[in-house]
């Protein structure tokens, strides 16, 4: 499957809060915190459902990939969504395993494997 999601019952901003606090204890950082809703609506279009999109990085991961293969940097750096659907809240995520088999560089598909449980791993312990 190409994506990875969890149903949570924090709110949008609790998650968003836990999720920079698990992130942060495996080497991750936030880079942008997207709010798509207050985005749009600044631009005066309407949007109801609150959805933000988490930019995060290991920079010594990320490093160590575009050393081996610089179209990683089509997907770097990776996202972590967290929304609202039907009055619920869920955090998901495009796996990297599945982006990084468009390189067809076997010699990334571990590395990314590992990114991905890592991130799995912070997913479940924050929701």
């Amino acid at each position: 499957m190409f994506n990875y999601t969890v149903e949570t019952s924090k709110s949008i901003d609790d998650a968003v809060e836990s999720l920079e606090l698990k992130l942060k204890e495996d080497s991750f950082g936030v880079l942008w915190d997207f709010d798509v809703k207050k985005t749009l609506e600044s631009k005066g279009l309407d949007y109801e459902p609150n959805y933000r999109i988490l930019e995060v990085c290991n920079p010594k991961a990320a490093k160590e990939l575009l050393e081996k293969n610089h179209m990683v940097g089509y997907f770097l750096p990776c996202k972590i969504t967290i929304y609202e659907s039907e009055g619920k809240t869920f955090i998901g995520m495009p796996r990297p395993s599945e982006l990084i088999k468009l390189t067809k560089d076997n010699s990334l598909y571990d590395f990314a494997y590992d990114i991905e449980n890592t991130l799995i791993k912070v997913m479940d312990a924050a929701k």
